[in-house]
């Protein structure tokens, strides 16, 4: 008898988990401001000089001195790997041949890294601590300090000037409040990136030089223009209500020129922008009993906050550009929600309830 053995093999197949490689971490950003002894000539800004783009450029109003500086300050030190300074005009005049770049560990204390030649810097810095960056003349020269681009490379990066501007000040009216002007609108100036975000248009671009004037006058401040007036005895009283400088920085950057736009959401998006985004926890209460979606200002502000997070994330930024476009109307918002505004009015006041504080309402704009 023949007897065979069959043997059967069963190949399973195996599965192996294998790590997934993970998404690099997107590091924060470091956010800079600069400081100058140096005025500005006209419309070439301080922030031209870290904004990416070697055709803008930083030009003084006077010629540069010995005692003069241009500083490039970072909020935290960063690890820095290159440097390049590029400086002199686009048609190639007023290019630096007598000046240093000092750099600084604490923004404080500066010591010597390179020297100008032909204009230009470009060294390797091996991740060196720094804060600072300083450009500074080794004599008095017979031409403007011009800066075309300042280019680092650093770990965390040190964000460029995406929406360069410059705030200039005339306190001719209130000598006594300049200081405090010039330190409000260096606010003005950092919230400015922040603002743009919010009321994003690609088919918009904000502008770059905004004038703020001290007036001896009655009310806070008003915009006109581009232009930014405000009362000198209130903020005399008020040193510290600096958002509603930021507020007439939104009026700049909205730049309605068009007719037909109510005045409650006009204010109501400055005011949303102010106390959502620049200062939450300042808003207040709002009466329930009172509150209406044309209430403007804060009321139209928490309005607003609700609809972000009820119906549409953007609905902030479309308004805006259909304000700016001239194509306001009042049905827009049923087309954004799905509901009128009367509607969406006794919507929103039913979640106010017997009391609404600022906690709340930023709750609401929020989220969880």
């Amino acid at each position: 008898m023949r007897c065979s053995f069959r043997f059967f093999v069963f190949l399973v197949p195996l599965i192996v988990a294998l790590p997934l490689r993970a998404e690099p971490e997107t590091k924060p950003s470091l956010a800079a401001t600069i400081e100058t002894t140096l005025p500005t000539s006209g419309e070439q800004i301080r922030q031209f000089a870290f904004d990416g783009d070697e055709k803008t450029y930083f030009a003084s109003g006077k010629n540069a001195t010995l005692r003069d500086h241009f500083t490039l300050v970072f909020d935290k030190p960063a690890a820095v790997y290159s440097l390049r300074v590029l400086t002199g005009r686009p048609d190639g005049r007023d290019q630096l041949d007598a000046a240093t770049l000092q750099v600084s560990a604490d923004g404080k204390t500066f010591v010597e890294a390179a020297t100008f030649r032909a204009g230009m810097i470009e060294i390797k810095l091996a991740g060196r601590m720094i804060q600072a960056v300083r450009i500074k003349p080794t004599r008095d020269l017979k031409y403007p300090l011009a800066i075309r681009e300042i280019d680092l490379r650093s770990d965390p990066p040190v964000a460029i000037f995406k929406y360069p501007v410059e705030f200039v000040v005339d306190a001719r009216e209130a000598p006594e409040l300049k200081e405090w002007a010039e330190k409000a609108a260096r606010i003005c100036e950092r919230q400015y990136p922040m603002i743009n975000e919010e009321l994003k248009d690609e088919h918009f671009r904000p502008p770059h030089r905004v004038p703020l004037r001290l007036q001896i006058m009655d009310g806070v401040a008003y915009t006109s223009g581009g232009r930014i007036t405000v009362a000198a005895a209130h903020f005399k009283r008020r040193p510290h209500d600096v958002g509603a400088l930021v507020h007439e920085t939104v009026h700049v950057v909205q730049s309605y020129r068009l007719p037909g736009n109510p005045s409650w959401l006009v204010e109501g998006i400055a005011d949303y922008i102010r106390f959502f985004k620049y200062e939450p926890g300042k808003l207040g209460r709002i009466d329930p009993q009172r509150a209406r979606y044309d209430g403007s200002y804060r009321v139209t502000a928490a309005f607003l906050a609700y609809l972000t997070e009820k119906y549409d994330k953007q609905i902030v930024r479309k308004l805006n550009k259909m304000m700016r476009e001239g194509e306001y109307h009042k049905e827009i918002f049923q087309q954004l929600t799905g509901k009128t505004l009367e509607q969406l009015n006794a919507e929103w006041r039913a979640t106010l309830g017997g009391s609404t504080s600022v906690q709340s309402l930023t709750a609401i704009a929020s989220g969880p």
